[in-house]
């Protein structure tokens, strides 16, 4: 199984970035897959998810309206669009998978991780 983040950077305030998680080793269609940051000092923060069977997405509160999370079956990957970043958004961006077991995105950090992506907002 692989879980491949890329896409991360710089960006300035209001600027905006497109991750990539490129997925392998399991049945993409059958996983709620999505993305979680990692701040030094805090703890782990679930960003967004996405049942990719059906495309409902979850959205965590501090992200609504500026990020979109989205799919691609024929790649088997997920893209996160991220909009109107601040520098709170600072962190390692790493994507994760859990099979779809009909609980939606509830557990999706708990499956499989892949390493991060830097993501670095200038202020």
């Amino acid at each position: 199984v692989q879980l491949q983040a890329s896409g991360g950077g710089l960006a300035q305030t209001g600027g905006s970035l497109r991750l990539s998680c490129a997925t392998s080793g399991f049945t993409f269609n059958r996983y709620a897959i999505g993305w979680y940051r990692q701040i030094p000092g805090k703890e782990r923060e679930g960003v967004s998810c996405i049942l990719v069977r059906d495309g409902t997405t979850w959205y965590g509160d501090s992200v609504k309206g500026r990020f979109a999370i989205s799919k691609d079956s024929s790649k088997s990957t997920v893209y996160l669009q991220m909009n109107s970043l601040q520098p709170e958004d600072t962190g390692v961006y790493h994507c994760a998978a859990d099979a779809d077991y009909g609980l939606g995105c509830r557990d999706f950090m708990s499956g499989y991780r892949g390493q991060g992506t830097l993501v670095t907002v200038s202020s």
